[in-house]
C-alpha cells in the first residue's frame, strides 16, 4: 500500500479536510503546535467548526458516520472532536442527535442579579425551586454573615433555566432576622434582588471569585448535564449600603452556556 493511501483513521487520510491556517502573524496559531504536526482529531474539530457556521444555531448536524465519511475519518477520531465542541458550547445533544448551539451567555461579574443578566441578552430568567429551609448557622458562614453561630439562617436553593434550559444551580444564605418572612413573601421563580430593592435594601459591595469546577452527581442530575461537564463556580460575599454583611451566593453555571465579563479600570 502506497504512503498516501492508508486506512481511513491514519494520518494520510486527511485530504478531505480543509488545512488549518497557519499564519504566523495572527495572535493565535489556531491550534497548531510548533512542530507542525496536527492530531487528526483537531483537523477535523477544526473542519465540522467550519461547518458550524455554515448550518447556523439550531440545524441538525451529519451523523457520525457521515462526518467520518465527509472528512475521511474514522468515527472515534469523529466522537473526539464531537466531545470537545460539546464541551466548549459549540453543539448540544438534542434527542438522539446533535444540534448547533447557540452563543454562550455573557454575565457580568457585578452585583446585579441573573434576571437582569438574562434578559439583557434578549432571553426570558426562570428558576425552580429544590428548596427554602432555615437551620442553625455553622461558625465559618456565620463569621461571613455576621451572626452568632446557631444563628438561624435561610438556605434557599434554586435551579437556573434560561428560555427554560437548565443552565446553572444556586444556592443563597442569607440570616433570617434580615428576611424573617423570606419563605412566605418571596415567589422563589422571580429576582432576589428585586425582592431586596422591594424592601428597601440597598447593595454596597461585594467580594466574588470564580473557578471552574466539576459538578457533583446530584449537581450534575439538577442540571441535567454530564458529570464530567466543566462548570464556573461562582463565591460572592454581599454587604449592604452600610457596610454590613447581607448574603452568601454560591453558583454553579455550565461551562458550556456561559461566559463572563468584568470591566477594568486603572
Amino acid at each position: 500500500m502506497s504512503p498516501s493511501s492508508g486506512s481511513p483513521g491514519s494520518p494520510a487520510a486527511s485530504s478531505h479536510i480543509p488545512a488549518i491556517p497557519r499564519d504566523s502573524t495572527a495572535p493565535v496559531r489556531a491550534g497548531v503546535p510548533e512542530h507542525g504536526r496536527v492530531p487528526k482529531y483537531y483537523a477535523v474539530k477544526t473542519a465540522v467548526a467550519a461547518l458550524l457556521d455554515e448550518l447556523g444555531t439550531g440545524a441538525a448536524l451529519p451523523t457520525e458516520r457521515d462526518l467520518a465519511e465527509r472528512f475521511g475519518a474514522a468515527r472515534e477520531t469523529v466522537r473526539q472532536a464531537l466531545r470537545e465542541l460539546l464541551l466548549e458550547g459549540r453543539v448540544r445533544r438534542q434527542g438522539r442527535g446533535t444540534v448547533v448551539a447557540g452563543p454562550k451567555l455573557a454575565q457580568p461579574l457585578s452585583l446585579a442579579s441573573y434576571t437582569e443578566g438574562v434578559r439583557r441578552q434578549g432571553m426570558r430568567p426562570g428558576r425552580t425551586l429544590i428548596g427554602l429551609d432555615a437551620h442553625p448557622c455553622p461558625p465559618m458562614l456565620a463569621g461571613e454573615l455576621g451572626v452568632e453561630p446557631g444563628a438561624r439562617v435561610w438556605h434557599m436553593e434554586r435551579v437556573l433555566l434560561a428560555d427554560d434550559e437548565r443552565v446553572g444551580l444556586e444556592s443563597t444564605y442569607v440570616a433570617v432576622e434580615r428576611l424573617p418572612h423570606l419563605d412566605s413573601e418571596f415567589d422563589p421563580d422571580s429576582s432576589f434582588y428585586g425582592y431586596l430593592r422591594e424592601r428597601g435594601v440597598a447593595f454596597g459591595d461585594g467580594d466574588e471569585r470564580l473557578e471552574t469546577v466539576l459538578a457533583t452527581p446530584r449537581e450534575a442530575l439538577l442540571i441535567g448535564t454530564p458529570p464530567a461537564l466543566p462548570m464556573l463556580l461562582l463565591h460572592r460575599l454581599s454587604r449592604d449600603a452600610e457596610g454590613r454583611p447581607l448574603e452568601r451566593v454560591r453558583s454553579l453555571y455550565r461551562g458550556d452556556r456561559f461566559s463572563f465579563t468584568a470591566r477594568l479600570e486603572r
